[in-house]
C-alpha cells in the first residue's frame, strides 16, 4: 500500500494524462493489467516508452489490492504524493498575472469524489487556485485524481490552517468574497469580475458561520422542484460558469 511519501494514479483517461504530462520523477511505477487491450497496452507504453518508464503487467487482482477496489480499468501509476501550492506564494504569482484571478475556497468538503469533480470544473472554468481546509476536509488523494480526469495536475490547490483569517488575508490583497447562502441573492446577478473569491460550503452543513460573517454577497441557486438543494460539486459547476459568463460575455 502507499507511504506517506506515495500515492496512486489509476484509471485510463487520469492515467494516460498523468503519463503524458508530468515529469518522469514523479511517476515511481507503472501497473498495467494482464489481458487489456492491445490498442491500451501500446498507448501506455508509448508514453511510458518516452519518459523512459519500465511498466511491469501484473494480475487485475494486484490492481484491485492498490486502490482497494477502485474502478482502476486495468492502469495504476504509483506516483509521488500530490504536492500542494504554497498559499501565499500562488497570491504573489496570481497579482503578477495580467486577468483578474477567480478563487475557490472551499469550506470543509469531505467527499473526495466532490474535491475532484469540483477540481475538473475549475480547471474548465478557468480558476486560477483552489483553497482548502488543512483539516476536518478532503485532502488531495487518489480518488480525488481519479475524479477530476487530469485536472488535479492544471489547477493550483493550497492548504491553509484558518478560513476566516485566510478570507481577511485576501480582502486585505483586493479580493471581493461572495458565498452560498439560501437567502442570498440570484446567482444569474452575480458579476465576478475582477479579484473574486466564491466560497463553498460543506455538503450538509454550508458555511461555517464565522466564515458566512465574512462574506461580502451571498448568492442562491433559485430552485422549483421538491428538493431544495444540490449536490456540491453540481452547485460550485453552476456558480463557476455564471462567473466564467460574467467574465468571458458573448
Amino acid at each position: 500500500m502507499s507511504s506517506s511519501n506515495e500515492d496512486f494514479v489509476f484509471g485510463r483517461h487520469a492515467g494516460i494524462d498523468f503519463l503524458k504530462t508530468q515529469e518522469a520523477e514523479k511517476i515511481n511505477k507503472v501497473f498495467l493489467a494482464e489481458g487489456v487491450q492491445e490498442d491500451f497496452a501500446r498507448e501506455v507504453y508509448r508514453y511510458a516508452k518516452k519518459k523512459r518508464l519500465i511498466v511491469q503487467r501484473v494480475p487485475k487482482s494486484k490492481l484491485d489490492a492498490l486502490v482497494q477496489g477502485g474502478n482502476h480499468q486495468g492502469l495504476v501509476l504509483a506516483v509521488a504524493s500530490f504536492a500542494y501550492a504554497d498559499f501565499d506564494q500562488l497570491l504573489d504569482q496570481l497579482d503578477q498575472q495580467e486577468e483578474a484571478p477567480l478563487l475557490l475556497l472551499l469550506d470543509n468538503i469531505e467527499d473526495p469524489h466532490n474535491l475532484g469533480s469540483i477540481l475538473r470544473s475549475a480547471d474548465a472554468t478557468g480558476v486560477s487556485g483552489v483553497i482548502i481546509p488543512k483539516r476536518r476536509a478532503s485532502g488531495l488523494t487518489s480518488v480525488v485524481a481519479k475524479t477530476s480526469t487530469g485536472a488535479i495536475d492544471h489547477v493550483p490547490v493550497a492548504r491553509v490552517g484558518n478560513l476566516v483569517q485566510t478570507v481577511q488575508a485576501l480582502k486585505e490583497r483586493g479580493y471581493w468574497v461572495f458565498g452560498t447562502a439560501m437567502a442570498g441573492e440570484d446567482y444569474r446577478r452575480w458579476n465576478a469580475n475582477g479579484k473574486t473569491v466564491l466560497v463553498i460550503g460543506n455538503e450538509g452543513k454550508g458555511i461555517s458561520p464565522l466564515l458566512l460573517k465574512q462574506m461580502d454577497q451571498t448568492l442562491t441557486i433559485p430552485m422549483i422542484g421538491h428538493v431544495q438543494s444540490l449536490n456540491a460539486s453540481v452547485a460550485t459547476g453552476v456558480l463557476l460558469y455564471q462567473a466564467f459568463n460574467s467574465r468571458h460575455p458573448l
